[in-house]
């Protein structure tokens, strides 16, 4: 893919984020926090910006520090996803603009490049499992069209979007469950993910 990239990422005020979680010494808004910034900071590298969607002032100021614009609006996330769209689509009407979950903290650039490489027009990698989708991309100045929720993946290819399948594991492991987190400690967590885990390991 030639054109610029940018990419949204909504992220839920962290007292309502990753409510699947569950686990006695689990800190759901600590972990949801640490996985937002791990996913950007990942990602930052091999596109041209990251708009977030987040009303949590908490998440504001630590994507502040990362040099990462915010944007207050709606919760719901294909609400928000065509909110950030609108915003980056009225900068730029011939960008590609990606749609990226933000609960994959265990994310790596050099995989989020080469997905991004890989895209042909209207695009989207699958989770793990094949159902959801963790990364949506528009054509050149296309909509993007976002459907997630349920079996998105469908959704997503139902409607014309090309599936990335190639070998980038860290990019379809996002974390809803205890297990989850367990597989992407297998690959690799991020940074700030693996830290916030320290105390709950130790």
């Amino acid at each position: 893919m030639g054109a610029e990239v940018d990419l949204v990422v909504p992220v839920k005020t962290l007292d309502r984020a990753k409510s699947r979680l569950v686990g006695a010494r689990l800190d759901r808004p600590t972990l949801a926090l640490a996985f937002a910034l791990d996913t950007i900071s990942a990602a930052l590298p091999v596109v041209r910006g990251v708009l977030t969607v987040t009303s949590d002032p908490a998440v504001v100021a630590e994507l502040r520090a990362l040099g990462v614009e915010s944007v207050a609006g709606p919760e719901g996330l294909n609400e928000a996803l065509r909110f950030g769209f609108g915003v980056l689509r009225s900068r730029d009407s011939g960008s590609v603009v990606g749609a990226l979950q933000a609960d994959l903290p265990a994310l790596r650039t050099a995989e989020l490049a080469a997905a991004l490489a890989a895209a042909r027009g209207r695009a989207f990698c699958p989770d793990r499992q094949g159902t959801g989708t963790t990364l949506l991309l528009s054509e050149p100045g296309g909509d993007l069209a976002p459907a997630f929720g349920g079996a998105s993946a469908g959704a997503h290819a139902a409607s014309g979007a090309t599936a990335l399948l190639g070998p980038w594991p860290s990019l379809r492991h996002d974390v809803d469950t205890a297990e989850d987190l367990r597989l992407a400690a297998d690959l690799g967590l991020g940074t700030r993910t693996a830290a916030a885990l320290v105390p709950v390991c130790g």
